[in-house]
């Protein structure tokens, strides 16, 4: 009886997901247009027409568009996207549309069982379906789209296509945004969570653009541990593991390997601490962050920008 309900929840949501076709120009040595189709999966937000999905699927797009499971095929304009997290929004003309019902990626453990959906490889004939369970949470990659962090890892079969598809409980809830896999690899993939996708794409839906302002930091919270692994002189604190380009702390002058002990003249013990002080704070706000770099403590003025 239980798997009997498990199908019918899986059809429900399978009608909430579309697959994405894209395409993009690009110019070869000889400077001649060639055009490159691209491929993904959507999520359908709500029922006038928003859909969620990634970044890299609609990513430099002169084109793109969405087909839904009962073969309609809409022109999606593109209504915002937030870089660092891989989410993006498109927005279709039509209205009475199944949106999906989105759940709480806080309340999620290892190895709760999931379900992928998604259109791996553009094949015909609807969603694919893949089972698995949660392997691992809070994961951190590094891509050719960047650095993400607090991913969700799971061993259900994620194959390129299922990009911007939902990650599904047992009750049929979206709690997390299938988004990379490592090639290669057998039985691992990632997936947004999906309240980091429900606050970018509430940001996008609303303004047309994330607001939140960023660091650009990668971050090791220091325990007595690390501190006697790296032989650093303190054991509280943020330890700065990677920078990416251009970013307000590149522009501040922090570098890889400084410590950060206080941001706007609260103490920092842990990254999500840093995290949760940052999002008090708007883009265009200046604050100060106080490093220890080797045994010299500073003060760094860091001006925020919005998150990309």
């Amino acid at each position: 009886m239980e798997e009997e309900n498990i199908v019918e929840v899986i059809d429900k949501v399978t009608k909430s997901v579309v697959n994405i076709n894209t395409l993009r120009v690009f110019h070869d040595v000889f400077y001649r247009v060639v055009p490159v189709k691209g491929m993904g999966s959507g999520l359908i937000l709500d029922e006038t027409g928003y859909i969620l999905t990634n970044n890299h699927v609609i990513e430099k797009a002169e084109r793109i568009v969405a087909t839904l499971t009962d073969e309609r095929v809409l022109e999606g304009k593109l209504a915002g996207t937030c870089k660092s997290a891989d989410v993006a929004v498109i927005k279709v003309d039509a209205s009475n549309l199944m949106a999906a019902e989105l759940g709480d990626s806080d309340d999620l453990r290892v190895g709760q069982r999931v379900f992928a959906i998604g259109n791996p490889f553009g094949l015909a004939g609807g969603p694919t379906v893949t089972s698995g369970v949660i392997s691992a949470l809070k994961r951190t990659i590094d891509s050719r789209q960047g650095v993400f962090k607090n991913l969700v890892q799971t061993d259900a079969a994620i194959n390129p296509g299922n990009s911007g598809g939902p990650l599904i409980d047992s009750e049929g809830r979206v709690i997390a945004i299938s988004t990379a896999i490592i090639p290669y690899a057998q039985g691992i993939g990632f997936a947004i969570p999906i309240n980091a996708a429900k606050y970018c794409s509430k940001e996008i839906m609303l303004h047309g653009a994330v607001r939140r302002p960023w660091l650009g930091i990668t971050g090791l919270n220091i325990t007595e541990k690390v501190a006697d692994y790296y032989e650093l002189p303190v054991n509280k604190g943020v330890l700065v593991v990677n920078i990416a380009p251009d970013s307000p702390v590149d522009k501040a002058g922090i570098k890889r390997g400084d410590i950060i002990l206080e941001f706007d003249n609260k103490r920092v013990d842990r990254v999500e601490e840093l995290q949760s002080i940052l999002l008090e704070r708007r883009p265009g706000d200046k604050a100060g962050l106080t490093i220890l770099r080797g045994l010299k403590k500073g003060l760094l003025e860091v001006i925020l920008e919005r998150v990309p």
